[in-house]
């Protein structure tokens, strides 16, 4: 299974923080002065980190950011600020400061109505960084976790809707793993091995795209552990939820094959 990759929805989904103050256009091309330190208004140091965002200088937009919190940390645009730095370290596609950033910004203002993209922001950030079902997968069960917070703590907003559409590709992306390790047991024949990762996937993520495989994976490793019954159980779940797939007509002949005596 390849990545999961889908940025456009945090993008889709970023919170109003941008109005208040006209875009000035301050910095002209010179980085350097655009982040040097220099004493500005917080209106004008907002507005430039707003015009790099809009131009798409994220990196630099969330430098200018964090410096607006830096000389006005009491001011009302510190607040904007900490979270707009995070949606800008998002965009630049740097998810470990853009984490941060949410989470400071939820230390400092637990309870502040954007509190719920800040915990959304994380979990997408998270899900950005999932990696292919063939390496480790500590970060999709992080991602799955700060989803899941989401939709715990919030669940009348729209953050909690798309976060349940990726759970579900988290899920699907997770029972892949356990697929992948269980079809390696058995080109290794190592029977017990693999029936415990099918077993996974059929009791903990029978919602997904891989659970008709790993039914049928489980009467084929079942009939090679030399337990005809538990297979016919196994093909039998697999009729009953799945009767038109490829893996049930499969598990059929299979079983007619291997176990005819067990095929009702």
């Amino acid at each position: 299974m390849t990545r999961i990759y889908i940025r456009s929805g945090a993008l889709a989904l970023a919170p109003v923080l941008l109005a208040g103050c006209s875009t000035l256009g301050i910095g002209g091309g010179n980085k350097g002065e655009d982040t040097a330190y220099v004493a500005r208004d917080v209106g004008t140091l907002y507005n430039a980190a707003k015009d790099r965002l809009d131009k798409g200088q994220y990196k630099l937009a969330a430098a200018l950011f964090d410096e607006v919190e830096r000389q006005h940390p009491y001011s009302p645009w510190a607040r904007r600020a900490q979270l707009m730095s995070a949606f800008s370290y998002y965009s630049e596609g740097d998810y470990p400061k853009a984490i941060a950033s949410s989470q400071r910004f939820l230390s400092i203002h637990p309870g502040n109505k954007d509190a719920p993209y800040a915990y959304y922001l994380i979990g997408v950030s998270y899900y950005e960084q999932i990696a292919d079902v063939r390496r480790d997968q500590s970060t999709t069960e992080q991602a799955l976790a700060a989803l899941g917070e989401v939709q715990r703590r919030y669940p009348e907003t729209r953050y909690a809707a798309d976060a349940a559409l990726k759970i579900d590709l988290v899920n699907d992306h997770l029972a892949g793993k356990e697929m992948e390790i269980g079809r390696f047991y058995q080109r290794r024949n190592q029977w017990l091995a693999a029936t415990l990762r099918f077993r996974e996937v059929v009791d903990k993520y029978q919602t997904t795209t891989h659970a008709p495989e790993a039914l049928y994976r489980l009467v084929e490793s079942y009939l090679s552990l030399g337990i005809p019954v538990e297979a016919k159980k196994a093909a039998a779940v697999l009729g009953a939820n799945y009767p038109g797939s490829k893996w049930y007509e499969r598990a059929y002949e299979l079983m007619q094959d291997k176990a005819p005596t067990q095929v009702s």
